[in-house]
């Protein structure tokens, strides 16, 4: 067997420092060996594959620096690993405070934002409950002008009434059309304005629902925010999520973030302007309309009160005519009963000439004369004659002007009833149902 160094593991040749094994010649080995080799009989039982002294030095020291290389080895290691060790825990510390630092900003963030949807919800529901207050008042006052359309249209109804020449186109008429031509504009411009308050009422519930997920969300997000703040390594709610390190194909950006709710935001402050100049409006218009009406109800009121006293005044004249024309009846009834009971009384003197003349028509002979008194009879007789003819024809003229007279008074008589019913119309009827008219402040809704 050859005389051959074994060790455990080869020697790294750049980790044995120079003149650290002793230096000798293969010559020299090999003298040595035979120099205190055994041989012969007496060696028998102890000849065997033994190492050199030298060898078992070299072995030893082999072993002496590879435990001296490999303790070396594992104390840098040590403390390459005491480093790396705090080096990542620095790490994991600033790394966590960094996140949880970063979730307290995104805390502030979405307080803020959650602040300003719950403000601008906060605002836009009063200002919807303060529409809604507008859209009640418009139906209360467009039920309101029901009653003085009503009203101008039994007046109208009522004066259709009127008799004969009383039914006439005075200005009560005009003005009680043209109060209903303004009661139904009225009523146009109440329904319109009425359907955009609604639609607009359904705009600001639209805008709020909006508001009101988004705060939601933020509600939502602000808690799961706040309760990943609240972790840390001791808390027992931790687990290892190994698939939750990658982003959602759904997630937003921070600018988008804040854009949508800045998009709702502002969506929402439009919808409230929006609805501010509504309110607005609904005023001006409840408030223009509700004094066109009284204007109109006292312009129709004016003119009735015209018209009344205009009739009544005409039916005051025709009364003092029809007492006038009543007592001229009187008095030429009285005057028809003379001229007759005249004429009746030429009857006698006329009479008295006939029969003279008759009488004096039988003279005998030259007795038959006419002299002074046949010339007087004759005259007489003719006299009366024309004053009978003339009695007659004034006895006719008399009847004729007393017909007359008593067409006079059925035409007074029925123009004083006329007029009297036309006042009957327009002052119990007209007047005093005008009195039912709405006041201002039930025309503006308020009532």
């Amino acid at each position: 067997m050859s005389a051959e160094v074994l060790v455990s593991r080869p020697l790294a040749p750049q980790s044995v420092p120079p003149g650290s094994l002793p230096t000798q010649s293969p010559e020299a080995a090999i003298n040595a060996t035979g120099q205190h080799s055994s041989s012969g009989l007496a060696t028998s039982g102890f000849r065997t594959a033994k190492y050199l002294l030298e060898e078992w030095q070299q072995g030893n020291s082999t072993t002496y620096y590879q435990a001296f290389a490999d303790r070396d080895s594992s104390e840098r290691t040590r403390q390459e690993s005491k480093v790396l060790a705090a080096e990542a825990e620095a790490r994991a510390q600033r790394s966590q405070a960094e996140a949880t630092r970063r979730l307290g900003e995104r805390l502030l963030d979405i307080h803020f934002w959650k602040s300003e949807l719950a403000r601008e919800v906060e605002e836009l529901r009063a200002e919807t409950q303060l529409l809604l207050q507008g859209k009640n008042r418009l139906e209360r006052a467009l039920d309101a002008t029901e009653i003085p359309f009503s009203i101008a249209s039994d007046n109208l109804q009522c004066r259709e009434r009127r008799v004969g020449a009383e039914l006439v186109r005075d200005g009560v008429e005009l003005e009680l059309l043209q109060e209903v031509e303004l009661i139904r504009n009225v009523q146009e411009l109440l329904k319109r304005t009425l359907n955009q308050t609604i639609q607009q009422i359904r705009m600001n519930r639209a805008a709020k629902e909006a508001l009101e997920m988004d705060w939601s969300d933020k509600v939502e997000a602000y808690d799961i925010d706040d309760k990943c703040g609240r972790y840390n390594n001791q808390s027992t709610e931790i687990q290892f999520h190994h698939n939750s390190s990658k982003y959602e194909d759904n997630t937003s950006t921070p600018e988008s973030w804040t854009q949508y709710s800045h998009d709702n935001i502002y969506k929402a402050e439009r919808e409230r302007m929006t609805s501010v100049n509504l309110r607005s409006l609904i005023d001006s218009i409840l408030q223009d309309t509700a004094e066109d009406l009284r204007a109109q109800c006292a312009a129709v009121d004016r003119a009735l009160a015209k018209r009344c006293e205009e009739v009544d005044d005409a039916k005051r004249k025709l009364e003092n005519h029809l007492q006038k024309t009543l007592a001229e009846i009187a008095g030429q009834e009285n005057n028809i009963a003379a001229l007759r009971q005249a004429i009746k009384d030429k009857e006698g003197p006329l009479k008295v000439a006939q029969t003279r003349l008759y009488e004096r028509s039988h003279r005998p002979n030259v007795e038959l004369c006419r002299d002074p008194v046949q010339f007087r009879l004759i005259s007489e007789v003719g006299e009366l004659t024309e004053s009978v003819d003339v009695l007659r024809q004034k006895l006719e003229a008399a009847e004729q002007a007393l017909r007359n007279l008593e067409d006079t008074r059925m035409s007074l008589e029925k123009d004083v009833a006329n007029k009297a019913n036309s006042l009957f119309i327009d002052r119990e009827k007209c007047m005093t149902h005008r009195t039912r008219y709405p006041v201002a402040m039930k025309l503006t809704g308020y009532q």
